[in-house]
């Protein structure tokens, strides 16, 4: 099970569950679950967003729509040397993970940034370390599949990165997920 740090709660008198807030901000709040201001949305590159190096379909446009409200970070190795030209049209930060081991300096990364304002999507055993550190981690099932630590280091298992972008655009999906 994991064990997530989290910001400080939401200001006094906030009611909704999923507060859309200021440009780089959003508010998580989930019945069961400490209220969480996030400003991060970290996402792994190649078998999450993009298969083979290229882009997912419908992925540019949620990225584009979420980063009206987060500041969205792609980290990636890279081996098809693809990211940057895949993403250039979009307002990421892509960082080349470059070394090994990959899961502790993405770990690093997300540390940070902030792990308890972050959300983390991923789907390699690259990825286990900061699903479990981030305030909220979700691994995608897609086409390259996902590595079991990585499943179980996550909150949320979503079938594909397009079902998982739209979880943090609508947040009676994502409570219907997590409520306890």
């Amino acid at each position: 099970m994991r064990n997530a740090a989290a910001d400080p709660p939401a200001a006094a008198g906030e009611s909704e569950h999923f507060i859309p807030g200021e440009r780089g901000m959003m508010t998580l709040d989930i019945p069961g679950r400490k209220k969480t201001r996030i400003k991060h949305l970290v996402l792994d590159y190649n078998g999450t967003i993009a298969l083979d190096g290229k882009l997912l379909p419908g992925v540019q446009e949620l990225i584009a729509a979420l980063s009206l409200q987060l500041e969205i970070h792609v980290l990636t190795a890279d081996i098809h040397q693809s990211c940057t030209r895949e993403l250039s049209s979009l307002p990421v930060k892509i960082t080349v993970i470059a070394g090994s081991p990959e899961d502790a300096a993405k770990l690093s990364y997300v540390r940070t940034l902030g792990a308890g304002s972050s959300i983390c999507i991923g789907n390699g055993m690259n990825d286990r370390l900061m699903l479990a550190a981030c305030a909220l981690g979700i691994v995608v099932m897609g086409h390259e599949c996902a590595a079991t630590r990585a499943c179980l280091a996550a909150d949320i298992a979503a079938p594909g990165i397009i079902q998982a972008l739209e979880l943090l655009k609508n947040e009676k999906r994502l409570m219907a997920t997590l409520r306890n």
